[in-house]
């Protein structure tokens, strides 16, 4: 093959790459004056993965753990007396467990424009401090109102943390300096966002142990459950000073890159990843995303995984409560489906990427989800517990990995910038929403058995899977009719992201299933 054959120009904002002539993997970045910026090479592009898993992945991963312990914490504290100390009544522990829900959806999309404006490097850590200082609170509070009230504003502090992760580690720009910042593409995100989000099934277990420690004190003024929202608070504080002075605020402003990283870094955004770079929010634009078919369906997929996420979240304690084993020992036996449920997390995520196939396995975190709930609602768990117990590691294993390839697959059919930070925000919060359904059909006078409560969520299951298969589905059909259309076979990795800025309706788009 010639030079003048080998040579392939792809356009992007304001570099271009160029192959060279030491081997089909290797392209050169140039800029527009044709000035070399970087080589690009398979094993460059996996020192600098590499580089982002050290350095930005573990920190992420820590503050959502910290985000999980604020989150969970109640279901721990009510099994040592909170709701005795506090002196709750009827179903004041549930509306308590609801009335977080409600700000967390409506304030999610404001804060999450509010990342985009002035970096998730900076509005993260802040949200951390402000959720760790109310979790601190909680130790004053001494009735029903004050709790409620530390509620409300938790959930406004907590509302587009996740979304804002997700912005952080595919597209975000220094309001500052304006520059760019991606860390993976969309074939690497999944297994990356799982070992984050796993820090919410091991804050889970982490609580469980904390809890079963704590629940041993029986010395000083306080009441053991207080001590644990004391610990968990001021350490999430502190956990904030740290984030707040770690997080680059954009890839070519990491210390840690060179400046041939940095440039390689702006390249894999440009093709696998967005649309154009750098682009000024556009309100109308954004919400535009609504208008597809497809948006709608995810959101119905959100709603049926919420459920059965915060059931799981919230009320796995009460769940396991049911084996007949004490206050301590039952705070201890969360730990174990919790890791399971982290474990089978990373597996799953792991296959995804490496198939590049996002909707089998979220069907596949549903239908144990579904699984697991009816099984525990059919049994006789007190003669049946090791079925029983079993029963509760198939209930954490799907909830955590549908909620993360979920939010994967549909960030990875959309290459504009504001449409998927508007979609994430309503996503993942509507998913969250949830929780006002859970925290209501988990009801004192259903307990122990709890029959209503596990029959609704071993529903929500179901009805997600059939979602996920019926879409994921019509997306392999969709697929296959576009290139018979165009008499032409081409798979997501064939198109730069920045030809699909207008999503299905470009001609040369395919849906990333």
């Amino acid at each position: 093959m010639s030079d003048r054959d080998k040579t392939a120009v792809v356009a992007s904002n304001d570099i271009n790459t160029v192959d060279t002539n030491s081997g089909d993997d290797e392209k050169a970045i140039v800029s527009e004056h044709g000035t070399t910026l970087a080589v690009i090479t398979p094993s460059g592009e996996r020192s600098l993965v590499w580089k982002f898993d050290l350095r930005i992945l573990p920190l992420l991963a820590a503050m959502y753990l910290f985000n999980s312990l604020d989150k969970s914490n109640l279901g721990n504290a009510k099994t040592a007396g909170l709701e005795v100390d506090l002196g709750l009544s009827g179903n004041q522990y549930n509306i308590i467990l609801s009335v977080f829900f409600v700000p967390y959806v409506l304030t999610a999309p404001f804060l999450g424009i509010l990342g985009k404006k002035y970096g998730p490097n900076r509005v993260l850590p802040c949200m951390m401090f402000v959720f760790g200082f109310l979790t601190l609170m909680v130790v004053t509070v001494k009735n029903f109102s004050g709790l409620m009230a530390i509620r409300w504003f938790l959930g406004m502090s907590e509302s587009a943390f996740f979304p804002l992760v997700i912005y952080y580690q595919t597209t975000s720009v220094n309001p500052i300096s304006l520059s760019s910042n991606i860390f993976y593409r969309r074939g690497e995100l999944a297994r990356r966002l799982a070992i984050f989000y796993a820090a919410q099934s091991i804050a889970s277990a982490f609580s469980g142990l904390l809890a079963f420690g704590v629940f041993h004190i029986h010395t000083g003024s306080l009441a053991d459950w207080r001590y644990l929202f004391l610990i968990e608070g001021l350490a999430t504080m502190a956990a904030s000073g740290v984030a707040y002075w770690l997080l680059p605020a954009s890839a070519p402003e990491a210390p840690f890159l060179t400046e041939k990283e940095k440039a390689l870094s702006l390249y894999r955004m440009q093709v696998d990843s967005s649309s154009i770079v750098n682009e000024k929010f556009d309100f109308r634009e954004s919400f535009k995303i609504f208008k597809h078919p497809t948006s709608w369906m995810i959101l119905c997929i959100e709603i049926c995984l919420g459920v059965p996420l915060q059931s799981v979240q919230l009320f796995l304690p009460q769940i396991i409560a049911r084996l007949g084993y004490d206050t301590v020992k039952t705070n201890l036996y969360t730990v174990a489906p919790n890791v399971s449920g982290a474990v089978m997390l990373l597996v799953l995520a792991f296959a995804s990427d490496y198939t590049r196939l996002r909707f089998p396995f979220i069907a596949l975190g549903f239908l144990f989800t579904f699984v697991g709930f009816l099984i525990y609602a059919a049994i006789d768990v007190e003669n049946q517990l090791h079925v029983a117990y079993f029963a509760a590691f198939m209930m954490t294993w799907g909830t955590s990995a549908p909620s993360v390839l979920l939010d994967v697959w549909y960030n990875n059919n959309i290459a504009h910038e504001g449409r998927r930070l508007v979609l994430t925000s309503f996503g993942v919060p509507l998913a969250n929403l949830m929780g006002v359904v859970s925290s209501n059909i988990f009801l004192d006078r259903d307990a122990p058995k709890y029959i209503p409560a596990l029959g609704t969520t071993a529903a929500f299951g179901g009805t997600g899977f059939v979602l996920t298969l019926l879409l994921g589905t019509w997306m392999v059909v969709d697929n296959k009719n576009r290139d018979r259309r165009q008499n032409v076979h081409l798979e997501v990795r064939d198109v730069p992201t920045e030809r699909l800025r207008e999503g299905p309706a470009a001609e040369e788009f395919r849906w990333f299933y």
